[in-house]
């Protein structure tokens, strides 16, 4: 299992980690490597990668736009998603999954977002260690989630449409 830390925008996330003692000592155990998507870390549990991510959490806030969690081969969920696999609130995974999106990165930046609910082309669905090259994501996320970001798509198409009629 890895875990995925994706840098805000501008921000030299691997350099980042390592340039602080704090966030060096919380790493001592694990190899981070600089991908395409952000900084992954192989774990070995869904619950060792949670605990990870609570220690760097100042970290998170302050230089990451978001945590993923690999759940299956080349398939990321989000942190609210990983809480509820983890401590069991009636989530059973299947496949397909309907709460999705696809997200593609390149040199360690989200280049675009695609819409949840939509099919991912699993041979791109992997973060190599090449830091250039463009990786797509499939992320599956609580649908809680999946309503907040339906909403916000309404809304982003409602505002464009009021400036292209005005």
């Amino acid at each position: 299992m890895e875990v995925l830390f994706i840098p805000k925008e501008g921000v030299a996330l691997y350099e980042e980690l390592l340039s602080s003692e704090t966030s060096r000592d919380a790493l001592r155990f694990y190899r981070p490597v600089k991908t395409s998507a952000g900084v992954k870390i192989s774990m070995a549990s869904l619950g060792s990668a949670l605990s990870l991510a609570a220690d760097l959490r100042w970290y998170v806030r302050r230089y990451m736009r978001d945590v993923l969690f690999e759940i299956s081969d080349g398939v990321y969920c989000t942190r609210a998603l990983a809480h509820e696999i983890y401590y069991g609130r009636h989530v059973v995974l299947h496949t397909p999954w309907k709460f999705r999106k696809t997200c593609t990165f390149q040199s360690g930046y989200v280049i675009s977002e695609g819409r949840f609910g939509v099919d991912v082309d699993r041979t791109e669905a992997t973060p190599g260690t090449t830091t250039g090259e463009t990786v797509r994501l499939e992320i599956w996320c609580t649908e809680e989630e999946f309503l907040d970001q339906k909403r916000s798509d309404e809304k982003s198409d409602d505002l464009e449409d009021e400036v292209t009629s005005s």
